[in-house]
């Protein structure tokens, strides 16, 4: 019998081929992310590293019953609460606006992504410069004869944070909307224009219909980038921010300089489930949208 006859349908033929390619990429994920994420994982059911004993549940409700634990979930939950709407919305916006011939339309393009390749602490730097008790917006305040502001260790915090995500990710999301609306076929406009359908119609039953699987991805990048706003915040506001800022990656940095490995592993185990819970329900809703309206 052929030896290849042996081996699974899916590793014969293109099968083999596509893993041989995929194998570079699948063992360096494996060796720097899936490997320390599941040691970490087993580490947050243990009492200590090393040979630590197993405790189950233990750790995860220390973890619960922390005051700083629940500040900074609420504070994750509440930013991405805000700044994920806010961003697919405007960038949508964007979008649906540079996709129509406008003046300056490769200009705009350009400016709008140009945050993308801006090195993080001239990120910060810039925010500094304008958000600093003696900085740009202050100068301006002083000038029309108000008071200064203190933003980053006030209420206002939040919302500075919130500016610079949808600043840094605004230009990413709108090339992903205008990908989307490029391979929406025009005729469909058409028809819809000769049958009497307004703009606002066209936007509702064809554009986000269409645009419907991008912007499933572009929700689920969204909120992954959200959770990936430790460094701006870090660089702007250090490790003990004002409480409005002190999210979920600060508390497991601050565990990890504390050494206290149990709760920081067990901080990231739930906050990949969260993550994870998310994903599956935004692609269960898609995949019900899609159905329902084949």
């Amino acid at each position: 019998m052929n030896r290849s006859s042996r081996l699974p349908g899916w590793l014969r033929g293109e099968g083999s081929i596509a893993l041989l390619f995929l194998a570079p990429s699948l063992i360096g994920f494996s060796i720097f992310y899936l490997i320390p994420f599941l040691i970490g994982l087993y580490e947050s059911f243990t009492d200590g590293n090393l040979g630590g004993v197993f405790v189950c549940l233990h750790n995860y409700r220390e973890l619960l019953a922390s005051g700083s634990f629940r500040k900074a979930a609420l504070n994750t939950l509440l930013f991405t609460g805000i700044g994920v709407p806010l961003l697919i919305a405007s960038s949508l916006g964007l979008a649906l606006l540079l996709h129509r011939p406008v003046y300056l339309r490769g200009w705009l393009r350009t400016s709008i992504v140009m945050p993308l390749v801006v090195p993080v602490a001239s990120v910060v730097m810039i925010w500094q410069i304008f958000f600093d008790w003696n900085g740009t917006l202050n100068e301006w305040l002083h000038h029309f004869s108000h008071g200064r502001v203190d933003w980053m260790q006030s209420e206002w915090s939040m919302s500075v944070v919130v500016l610079m995500y949808l600043w840094k990710n605004i230009g990413y999301n709108m090339i992903l909307f205008l990908a989307g609306l490029q391979t929406i076929p025009k005729d469909y406009y058409e028809t819809a224009e000769i049958e009497g359908a307004g703009r606002m119609r066209q936007l509702i039953h064809i554009t986000l219909v269409y645009l419907t699987p991008t912007m499933v991805f572009v929700v689920l990048i969204s909120i992954v980038n959200s959770f990936k706003v430790f460094r701006e915040t870090y660089l702007l506001a250090g490790d003990y921010p004002y409480d409005r800022l002190y999210m979920m990656q600060h508390y497991m940095n601050n565990m990890f300089f504390s050494l206290d490995i149990q709760k920081l592993t067990a901080a990231a185990a739930l906050m990949v489930v969260c993550i994870v819970a998310m994903a599956a329900g935004l692609l269960r809703a898609e995949r019900q949208y899609r159905e329902s309206t084949e």
